[in-house]
């Protein structure tokens, strides 16, 4: 049995306290400073409000000014914060830790920089660490899970990646069950690029979704072949990223495609691009969705300003990005959308 503490209360890190906790370990769940109502919900019902499932019995509910108590001895950390939680992370959390005891975290997404690279939050944590002097082995999740099937139960398969075998083995070892199997790669960044870039190529696919419901009705069946055409590009732009981004291993394009299929379905990426398609502009998209919070546009943001910066330098080519180019275009000019069918075709 291992003792597992969770910090941020969001519905991706109170889903893993199911499998953590269904496995027989002490699991404490730490809510952020926004988390106030959530923690006292859970206390109060033994249930996230997100939910319409309780949690296994034995869970520990912790408020922040609580977290001293909620980590001590713990045998692992999970970081469940969003990705405008990092910062706060790396500065309010990380400080606070004891050397040695591992840290996992869900939170997707790349940083870049004013030089044209991508950093995964991993490497922005361990800057931080260096600066303190600290040790603490930083690891993350990869791979497509939506937390209410998690909760479900629903078949689910991760990659935990780490840069040591053996803290990915004793964390894998708590963690995995019968539903939520974990593979395990030392490819950092490979993994968490991946995953990262899903977010804005999702918001690419469900522009066809808006743009089929404008030119045939919001509620007409859904038309297919654009979305496996948009899809087909995204996953051929995201294996050139991940080139660009000197990730180990290739085949962890895998989980970017198979997160980008379970984004696809459902969720907040889904709907903003729905209302793109059908003709919104993104300042009256994002008011339609006031108060969601949407990662998919500063990804899309940060990435497309990576690759220009580079194309700039000469190491990569624009032309060989048109589709995230296009959602750039979108998102930070306000251009219509207007996808580039053309430009996704070659010659071999």
């Amino acid at each position: 049995m291992k003792k597992i503490t969770i910090i941020g209360a969001g519905m991706m890190g109170s889903a893993l306290a199911f499998p953590a906790r269904e496995n027989g370990n002490e699991v404490h769940l730490v809510g952020t400073h926004l988390d106030r109502d959530i923690i006292a919900g859970c206390r109060r019902n033994n249930r996230h409000p997100k939910f319409v499932k309780d949690f296994p019995a034995g869970i520990t509910y912790y408020q922040i000014e609580e977290l001293d108590q909620a980590i001590e001895d713990a045998d692992f950390i999970i970081c469940g914060v969003s990705s405008f939680g990092v910062y706060w992370f790396k500065d309010e959390i990380l400080p606070r830790l004891e050397d040695h005891v591992p840290v996992i975290s869900v939170t997707k997404g790349l940083m870049d920089t004013e030089e044209g690279n991508l950093l995964t939050y991993l490497d922005i944590w361990q800057e931080k660490l260096d600066t303190l002097g600290k040790e603490i082995p930083l690891n993350a999740i990869g791979g497509p899970c939506t937390s209410y099937e998690l909760v479900a139960h629903d078949q689910t398969e991760v990659t935990f990646c780490g840069n040591d075998l053996q803290v990915l083995r004793m964390i894998k070892s708590a963690m995995a069950t019968d539903y939520y199997h974990v593979s395990l790669s030392t490819d950092i960044v490979g993994v968490e690029s991946a995953v990262a870039l899903k977010n804005g190529y999702a918001l690419g696919i469900a522009l066809t979704i808006g743009l089929n419901q404008k030119a045939f009705g919001v509620d007409s069946e859904l038309h297919f072949n654009s979305q496996a055409a948009v899809f087909g590009q995204a996953v051929r732009e995201m294996a050139k990223l991940l080139r660009m981004q000197g990730a180990g291993d290739l085949d962890n394009l895998v989980l970017g495609a198979g997160d980008l299929y379970v984004t696809v379905y459902g969720g907040r990426t889904r709907l903003v691009g729905i209302l793109l398609g059908r003709g919104l502009n993104i300042d009256e998209a994002k008011a339609e969705l006031k108060g969601v919070t949407l990662e998919s546009l500063v990804v899309a943001g940060r990435v497309a300003k990576a690759v220009r910066i580079k194309a700039e330098k000469g190491l990569v080519n624009v032309a060989e990005f048109p589709l995230l180019m296009h959602i750039d275009e979108i998102i930070t000019q306000g251009k219509a959308v207007e996808i580039p069918w053309e430009q996704f075709t070659f010659e071999r």
